[in-house]
């Protein structure tokens, strides 16, 4: 799982970029983070989608510790478990109805529109698979 494979990392090791131009585990949880909270937005509240408020991919801190990564981790997590609730709060006709943008806004596959809320959730778990497969590659055995 995500969580068993993050375990595996210090602060010092999510931290460290792989090759030049790619990600960190660290940047990647940052990440996951704000695409699990813009998707529990648009599941609570029926608004148009966004780019998270974060940021697609939120800047890390300058120096990494361990209160700062443990911190990074805690909030995964709630923002998952706030995902959960409000998954299992929706209200069953959420999942048909489709995740629309305003008129005055392009149509943009990129953040989900012209999908249910339903697809939606199984592109982010899908999301979550993806990503914790790299970092299974980056985290120390």
């Amino acid at each position: 799982s995500l969580e068993a494979v993050l375990t595996r990392a210090s602060a010092e090791h999510a931290s460290v970029r792989p090759l030049s131009g790619r990600h960190t585990i660290w940047e990647t949880v940052l990440h996951l983070t704000a695409w699990t909270r813009e998707v529990e937005r648009r599941v609570r509240t029926g608004a148009p989608p966004a780019q998270p408020e974060e940021g697609d991919w939120p800047a890390t801190p300058a120096k990494p510790t361990r209160a700062a990564w443990t911190k990074a981790l805690r909030e995964l997590e709630t923002a998952h478990r706030a995902l959960e609730q409000t998954v299992a709060s929706a209200p069953r006709s959420r999942w048909a109805a489709i995740v629309r943008t305003p008129e005055e806004q392009p149509r943009d596959p990129a953040l989900g529109t012209g999908y249910s809320y339903g697809t939606m959730i199984v592109g982010l778990a899908t999301h979550y698979a993806y990503h914790a497969g790299q970092i299974a590659l980056l985290a120390p055995r």
